[in-house]
């Protein structure tokens, strides 16, 4: 500083900080070797605190307005200083002026997932970010840790720290919540307010700032996203067949698709062989009646309603089985089905099955309506190892069993 600029600023001395960048939060004023003269005029505008510090020591804070520097508004200075009758011009002070505004563009982000308990999902790892709206509230905690002998602080300066202390807070938040991913993400918006209260409790005692406010936006992983957007669509398509489709054929198409993929398991099941062969057997019939239907006229052929699964729908009111195979279900079968599975051997009276109506899974020969299918045949009636003797016929004489007598010699007479 050269001697014209030292004689302007023992000649004139106003103290003020103009700022319109909303980025910095405190900033120092400079002056020559720190000396501020009596009757100064200091100009605290709104949105800004005036603090004065000697020797690290911090003394008289100014509220928005214009002073004049005197020994009657520094009292705290005057003691640090030791004037007992007023100060002698210039006397040695920093002063820092502290941005009092909230900022409120202060974005922030959990840098790792974090692994939530879902009911639905089991572990699922979910992410969150939003904006935070910082205030600085006491002056005093705020410049001792904060500041130091900085001479301007900026806010990208405490981001960082803000954002380190957010992401454990929304951990420490989720734990303690308890709600899986799917309860978090529907109520992102209450649980904003509850983050804002974990974070203001790492920084106010800490740092000296407030949170005001705090948006959260929490992510889910692609494949969760994915899976609940093929759930919803489905469930739009089913309600809206409620109100334009017969329910009762809706319930025999959904039975035949069961049927038909269970045809169609490529894992060789013996009931999905006579499902096969159930459905051969259909399709042969449906094409010998229309190939018989050839050359006849169109009015005389009746209407034929092809099931688009294949094979055609259960009867109304017949029941359905779902067979347990190895750990995964299968059917619907119908009750010829079941017997011909019973006699083949490939359904046994331990086998677990369930119906429509029944409460939950249970052996096949503990259903009423299958225990007739496992009762055995009589035995057959032993076979002689000897055939019987074959009884005379009346019309044959009885052979006579005396021998006739013999002849007498007449030579001998």
């Amino acid at each position: 500083m050269g001697l014209m600029d030292k004689l302007k600023g023992e000649l004139v001395d106003i103290i003020e900080w103009i700022d319109d960048s909303r980025s910095t939060l405190a900033w120092r004023f400079p002056r020559y070797q720190n000396e501020i003269k009596n009757g100064a005029q200091l100009i605290v505008r709104e949105g800004q605190k005036a603090v004065f510090v000697y020797r690290g020591a911090l003394a008289d804070q100014f509220e928005p307005g214009h002073y004049e520097l005197k020994s009657e508004n520094l009292p705290i200075l005057s003691t640090l200083q030791g004037w007992k009758h007023g100060f002698d011009s210039p006397f040695r002070s920093e002063v820092y002026f502290i941005n009092t505004r909230p900022v409120t563009d202060l974005r922030w982000g959990t840098p790792q997932p974090v692994t939530v308990r879902d009911p639905d999902f089991k572990m699922v790892q979910v992410r969150a970010n939003g904006l935070c709206v910082v205030k600085i509230v006491d002056v005093g905690i705020f410049l001792k840790e904060v500041i130091g002998t900085d001479s301007a602080v900026e806010v990208e300066e405490i981001a960082e720290l803000l954002r380190r202390v957010i992401s454990m807070a929304f951990s420490d938040m989720v734990t303690q919540s308890g709600l899986g991913a799917i309860d978090l993400q529907g109520q992102q918006v209450a649980l904003s307010g509850r983050l804002a209260e974990f974070v203001q409790e790492r920084v106010d005692d800490e740092f000296g700032l407030a949170i005001p406010e705090m948006t959260m936006n929490i992510s889910l992983p692609d494949e969760i996203t994915q899976a609940m957007t093929r759930g919803v669509a489905k469930g739009v398509e089913a309600s809206g067949f409620v109100e334009n489709v017969d329910l009762d054929k809706y319930q025999q198409a959904q039975a035949a698709d069961a049927m038909l993929a269970a045809a169609q398991n490529e894992g060789g099941s013996v009931m999905g062989d006579i499902m096969q062969m159930g459905m051969g057997v259909a399709m042969a019939g449906q094409m010998a009646n229309q190939m018989g239907g050839i050359g006849q006229p169109a009015a005389a052929q009746p209407a034929v309603v092809v099931n688009p699964g294949g094979a055609p729908p259960p009867l109304p009111g017949q029941t359905m089985y779902h067979v347990d195979h190895g750990g995964n279900p299968g059917g619907p079968y119908n009750m010829a089905q079941m017997q011909q599975g019973i006699q083949g051997g490939q359904v046994t009276g331990q086998t677990l099955v369930w119906a429509q109506g029944m409460a939950a899974w249970a052996p096949a020969q503990a259903v009423p309506e299958l225990q007739a299918l496992f009762a055995a045949p009589p035995p057959m009636p032993p076979t002689s190892a000897t055939p019987p003797p074959v009884p005379p016929s009346p019309e044959s004489p009885a052979p006579d069993s005396t021998p006739d007598a013999p002849a007498s010699d007449p030579a001998g007479e």
